[in-house]
């Protein structure tokens, strides 16, 4: 689920997203159809996951459950269990309904899974990539050293360019 937030956050950054591509995200990340996104259903989806990226961008654990306390008290319901009338296993929600619309979904349920995150990992659930090129946020996995890009791509291309900064400021300093 946090996973799929973060790819959602990330498919919902552009001006005016593509209903289609969303869906896609949706059923990549187990969504099943049919998904029927409007432009105003993504519009809602895409205000939530500005909300959503607060949490991505506190840089301390403190930072990111303040971020999610007030998105829990502000924007979503009590927790409640659901089967959606039997179609599925029994689940926590935090949206009003089962039939809440897809923006309260998407913030309801992102907020469950990031806080389950810092609950267990006692730390910020994510991070937004460090390249000045690059707005993807990316959920920060496992132990180990701290990421800072989304992918080995964002990664090399800021190291490529720290190299070549790095070499012309040689170049400079010996053509003197």
């Amino acid at each position: 689920m946090a996973r799929r937030t973060a790819a959602l956050i990330n498919a919902l950054d552009d001006d005016c997203p593509d209903p289609a591509e969303v869906a896609e995200v949706l059923r990549a990340y187990g969504e099943t159809d049919p998904i029927d996104l409007t432009t105003r259903d993504v519009a809602g989806m895409r205000a939530s996951a500005a909300l959503l990226r607060e949490v991505f961008a506190a840089e301390t654990t403190d930072g990111a459950a303040a971020a999610l306390n007030r998105l829990l008290q502000e924007h979503t319901g009590p927790l409640r269990l659901t089967s959606h009338g039997g179609s599925t296993p029994w689940h926590p929600h935090l949206d009003p309904d089962d039939d809440a619309p897809w923006d309260e979904w998407l913030l309801a349920s992102s907020c469950m899974a990031l806080t389950v995150l810092v609950w267990d990992r006692q730390r910020p659930p994510g991070r937004i990539c460090s390249s000045l090129s690059c707005r993807n946020v990316f959920i920060t996995q496992g132990s180990g050293p701290e990421r800072h890009y989304c992918s080995r791509r964002c990664a090399t291309r800021e190291r490529v360019a720290a190299h070549r900064r790095a070499r012309s400021a040689e170049q400079s300093g010996q053509t003197e």
